[in-house]
């Protein structure tokens, strides 16, 4: 082995720049991204602010539903988690399925994905404002302005995401336990004093959820799940991907499923099932505190409304760092600006990308408030409702996507994962859409117009991804050419054990010869 002068110093030599500063590869583990997306469904927000209207719409056969819900993004996950390990790339979803169905589907699907995260997270910070001005009230009686509570949070979350990727795995972590736990809580002191009346199994018994209602329940419990699917988008900085990102994604759904099908059981146990539907019909937003308030005590309400406010916290954190990786990926393909592609030196993030949606996201809270908006039943919901449409159609693109790339590709896997468990999980994502959106007036409280236009939203920028796809095509051939394509050193190629960036070593690498 020898070192020549003129290779120890490429730029001397006239040779290639050090690349770039990259994400921290080999950082997160399976449970690290587990936390990004179970935090990312915020499952206390979920369980105390939806769960009851699903009771009152769906009866004691409420918790089925979210077992259904489960059970069809596991069969979903099946060939999603197939496909990860063949396609490398940082886009996911729309990488999927440019690999499967084209570029312009993938173009369409990228600018769905950036519009369908940025509606989930920033109508979030109106639920951030509301929430927190409620738990306020209720713990020492003071009024809140939403605004403000809104703002600091757009900093507090901008903050987060400027930190390293593990920084925000410790914080999720942390948040995620006390939210579940808090339920955990719950379930436990009514499990131990046996309920209102005695424990009861009747909520899984056929006459319970084969009713009218259970549609309802399926679109609530569909929404519930979202962002589960995000664990693809940490690939880059996981360890060994090929196997934490389909544990983390097995472990989410399943999690997800299970423990708001227990739950929402536990909560009906502690009013008893001829009573329930009439204490949630009454006081939905309270039914959960005063379960906790007579199976474990007022302490415990409170804390579940201190925890009901970190778990849209996490929440708020986990869709930010999607999205930024998501911006980042695009910024890389050419098709957002080249400074979106600019990671911090230091902390390894997407900084730049990271600041620009935290402007976005102000710019947005900002304009519902000066137009006097309502924080929750506008800012909230109307930017949720198409942001999850928008992800659950990614789902449905991804599982049409696989079949169709790995029948082009060589491969060795199965037929169930790459043709058979897609085609079902097509067919059941199509139903869980179109239960959603029978069902649309439920989640706005809108009018048909209002309605019309939330749903339209989705379809419509799919097709204008398309019209860019073609534009891009036609103006910037080698962006449409590389778009989406497989990376030529990808990340499963790096030391699990190195965290270091590879332009620390690229002076000594290109100095040696043998």
């Amino acid at each position: 082995m020898s070192v020549t002068s003129d290779q120890a110093s490429p730029e001397r030599a006239g040779g290639p720049a050090s690349p770039a500063v990259r994400l921290r590869t080999g950082t997160l583990g399976t449970s690290d991204i587990a936390f990004f997306v179970i935090s990312a469904a915020a499952p206390l927000t979920v369980m105390a602010g939806v769960a009851p209207i699903a009771i009152v719409l769906g009866g004691i056969g409420a918790p089925v539903g979210y077992l259904i819900a489960g059970v069809t993004l596991a069969v979903f996950a099946v060939g999603f988690t197939t496909m990860s390990r063949h396609v490398r790339s940082g886009g996911a979803f729309y990488a999927y399925i440019t690999q499967g169905l084209g570029k312009p589907a993938g173009v369409g699907a990228a600018l769905l994905a950036l519009i369908g995260y940025n509606g989930m997270e920033i109508g979030v910070y109106g639920l951030l404002g509301t929430a927190t001005a409620d738990t306020a009230h209720a713990l020492w009686g003071v009024d809140v302005p939403w605004l403000p509570v809104s703002l600091a949070g757009l900093l507090l979350i901008w903050y987060g995401g400027y930190r390293s990727i593990d920084f925000g795995a410790k914080v999720l972590g942390v948040l995620l336990v006390a939210e579940t736990g808090i339920l955990v809580l719950l379930a436990g002191g009514v499990l131990l004093k046996g309920g209102a009346h005695g424990l009861s199994l009747a909520s899984f018994a056929p006459d319970s959820f084969l009713v009218p209602g259970t549609a309802a329940v399926l679109a609530f419990a569909f929404t519930a799940f979202t962002g589960f699917e995000s664990t693809v988008i940490y690939r880059r900085e996981a360890r060994d991907p090929g196997r934490t990102i389909p544990r983390a994604t097995y472990i989410a759904v399943c999690f997800l499923g299970l423990f708001y099908a227990f739950i929402v059981w536990t909560v009906i146990q502690a009013f008893g099932d001829a009573q329930v539907v009439e204490a949630a019909g009454d006081d939905p937003g309270g039914l959960f505190f005063a379960a906790i308030t007579t199976f474990v005590g007022g302490w415990a309400a409170d804390l579940m409304h201190v925890f009901i406010v970190t778990s849209i916290l996490a929440s708020l954190l986990a869709f930010h760092n999607a999205i930024n990786r998501y911006g980042l990926a695009l910024a890389e393909e050419g098709v957002l600006p080249r400074a979106f592609a600019t990671v911090q030196p230091r902390h390894r993030s997407p900084y730049v990308v990271g600041a620009a949606q935290t402007i976005l996201g102000l710019a947005l809270v900002l304009a519902f408030a000066l137009a006097g908006a309502d924080p929750y039943t506008q800012l909230l919901l109307w930017l949720n409702t198409p942001g999850g449409l928008g992800l659950m159609a990614l789902q449905l693109l991804a599982a049409l996507a696989i079949p169709f790339y790995f029948r082009r590709v060589r491969h060795t896997e199965g037929v169930v994962r790459t043709v058979v468990a897609p085609v079902a999980a097509a067919v059941l994502l199509t139903a869980a859409i179109g239960l959603v959106v029978s069902k649309i007036d439920v989640f706005t409280g809108a009018s048909t117009t209002v309605n019309t236009i939330l749903v339209a939203l989705v379809p419509a920028v799919f097709v204008l991804g398309v019209l860019l796809a073609f534009r891009l095509r036609r103006t910037r051939p080698e962006v449409y050419a590389r778009f989406a394509e497989e990376p030529e050193d990808p990340a499963d190629t790096t030391d699990p054990a190195d965290t270091t960036d590879p332009a620390d070593t690229t002076d000594i690498e290109q100095g040696v010869r043998t």
